[in-house]
């Protein structure tokens, strides 16, 4: 068993616009490197024996500002990705609402499911990030660890966590560069 504090980076251009990052790669604006700066400070009561984070530039923008505080390194993990959303990527909710209105309702109705063309499932990304955290939570069995990844990623841990089916995923994803806490692995 591991203690997990999840991490959804810090705000990027692309947050701000209401646009579809996906895993294109976006870095965190200034706002998000305030964020990240004072979620350090937040953080920086706690003890973490690792960090890891997405291999894309905004989560691991965010991990190397929090783990410079800790004098810790952090690991990068491309399976701590988001969610690829293929052809919705770089596009603003209400041009993806106009020019995809039945992929997006399909993505409300079935999001476990639901596959964007050219992207991934709900169901795959949770896949990818289970097996992600249960890596990390066998080389780290009784630590604290502190995960640094996307909104859609992080919900689908801490649904399975807490046992909340990925029906509600989207429900959880949390804003940016606010920690939750779940318990990984058995004890």
């Amino acid at each position: 068993m591991v203690e997990i504090t999840l991490v959804r980076h810090g705000q990027t251009d692309w947050n701000a616009e209401r646009r579809f990052q996906g895993q294109t790669d976006i870095p965190l604006n200034q706002t998000g490197i305030e964020q990240a700066n004072k979620l350090a400070l937040i953080l920086a009561e706690d003890h973490f024996n690792a960090i890891y984070a997405s291999d894309l530039s905004r989560a691991s923008q965010t991990a190397d500002i929090i783990s410079q505080s800790f004098g810790l390194p952090f690991t990068k993990d491309a399976r701590l990705r988001e969610i690829c959303k293929g052809v919705f990527e770089g596009m603003v909710y209400d041009e993806v609402k106009e020019k995809y209105p039945l992929e997006l309702q399909r993505d409300h109705d079935d999001p476990i499911n639901s596959r964007t063309p050219g992207a991934e499932t709900v169901a795959e990304v949770a896949a990818r990030m289970r097996a992600a955290a249960d890596e990390i939570a066998a080389r780290h069995s009784g630590e604290r660890i502190l995960l640094v990844s996307h909104g859609l990623a992080v919900a689908t841990l801490f649904c399975h966590a807490n046992q909340i089916s990925l029906a509600e995923v989207y429900r959880h994803i949390p804003d940016n560069a606010v920690p939750m806490q779940i318990v990984w692995g058995e004890s």
